[in-house]
């Protein structure tokens, strides 16, 4: 079980089966808010899409393919980050992150990834992280550029967006850059 501590009300941590209906209120919540960014928002119509989520996350976990923490705000379930298409021979993974309509714009996320970025280095000692996101993704692109994340390029047409093909950005973060920042 991953347990990390972001402030006095703020927590990461490994989702649990019993999280599966808050998780689920969390998504059907902000469902107008995510569903323009996140493909998977339109195939999570029920508790059930949340466990199976968090089934597969924990099998993910045990496997070291992946890590998927809900973020906790006062013990309420508000939004989530994980790391995925982790490459143990070369240290790298991707990170995504998604955080409720009511809690945008709060600095929560950028917070929660900070602290979760560290974990990575640090815990896990990966060597690059990335995040890619669609072109028009305005929010995540100011994430990643507060973080000190580089891009790298744009792969052309290569996200299905609700139909339509889309410009995917990809930002870089290497351990090396993250200790300067942190120093």
């Amino acid at each position: 079980m991953v347990s990390i501590p972001v402030d006095e009300h703020l927590l990461l941590r490994t989702f649990e089966p019993s999280d599966a209906g808050a998780l689920f209120d969390a998504i059907d919540g902000s469902r107008k808010h995510l569903h323009p960014w996140l493909n998977w928002v339109a195939k999570t119509t029920k508790t059930e899409h949340s466990l199976n989520f968090i089934e597969q996350s924990l099998q993910q976990i045990n496997n070291q393919e992946g890590l998927a923490l809900a973020v906790v705000s006062d013990n309420k379930i508000i939004g989530g980050i994980g790391m995925h298409k982790w490459e143990q021979d070369t240290k790298r993974a991707q990170i995504g992150y998604w955080i409720t309509a009511e809690n945008e714009g709060k600095g929560i996320t950028s917070k929660a990834l900070g602290k979760f970025i560290a974990y990575l280095f640090e815990q896990l000692q990966l060597n690059k992280i990335e995040i890619h996101f669609v072109a028009a993704n305005k929010r995540s692109a100011g994430v990643a550029a507060k973080l000190g994340f580089t891009i790298e390029g744009v792969i052309r047409q290569s996200f299905m967006r609700n139909g339509i093909a889309e410009d995917l950005v990809v930002a870089g973060l290497l351990k090396s850059e993250w200790k300067k920042q942190t120093s």
